[in-house]
């Protein structure tokens, strides 16, 4: 079997999925798809991912079948099925629940709203991005270290990392690129990013650690 991730250096999506795969051990062939210059608008990724987005994960099997997957949590979902090995959810069905609840409020309640394409329409309504996404960054971590509080332990849910922390490190990068403050209470986020990027799988998976990161 061989995996292959299409997928852009600075995108949140592919950045957790890039995690899990790390967390796992998983190797894969890494495919830019660079969204800056519409790539992702090519028909030949669109026949991959009909919405035009980033990452998708296609899994070509033994025998040459092919399957491709997209949305980040899916194809996390998908892999902690498959290879179970290293597990990116807690085995207690109610941790489990509080760790898919965790990512959620970041994969639905933060991203899309700093997703590039929501961003450059607000630009084009002539409201200045990084004005308008901070308040929305701020307030979701809040919500997510609040939700996290009464689980949390060395990782967002327990003691080992779970798809929640996959959603977490990217989402504190994306929110130091649009210079959101990280402080008060969000301190306990950070304790857990660190203990995260001294991880090889989260450190590798890093977006200025990739094949297309543009160096500032």
């Amino acid at each position: 079997m061989k995996l292959v991730l299409h997928n852009y250096w600075r995108s949140s999506a592919s950045h957790r999925v890039r995690i899990a795969l790390g967390l796992k051990g998983l190797a894969y062939d890494y495919v830019v798809v660079n969204i800056l210059k519409r790539d992702q608008d090519t028909d030949a990724f669109r026949a991959r991912n009909p919405q035009g987005q980033v990452p998708a994960l296609e899994v070509i099997e033994d025998d040459g079948t092919t399957h491709v997957l997209t949305q980040s949590l899916p194809i996390i979902e998908y892999l902690e099925e498959r290879f179970p090995a290293v597990p990116v959810l807690p085995t207690d069905p109610y941790l489990r629940a509080r760790a898919r609840a965790l990512a959620e409020i970041i994969n639905s309640g933060i991203q899309p709203l700093q997703n590039l394409s929501t961003t450059n329409a607000v630009n084009k309504a002539g409201v200045e991005t990084g004005a308008w996404v901070r308040p929305f960054i701020a307030d979701g971590l809040l919500a997510f270290a609040r939700a996290a509080a009464d689980v949390a332990g060395q990782f967002c849910v327990g003691d080992a990392p779970s798809i929640a922390d996959c959603c977490l490190v990217p989402q504190l990068a994306s929110a130091r690129r649009f210079q959101v403050p990280l402080e008060g209470a969000v301190a306990k986020l950070l304790e857990i990013e660190a203990r995260c990027l001294a991880m090889p799988a989260f450190a590798a998976a890093m977006p200025d650690q990739q094949i297309d990161a543009v160096k500032s």
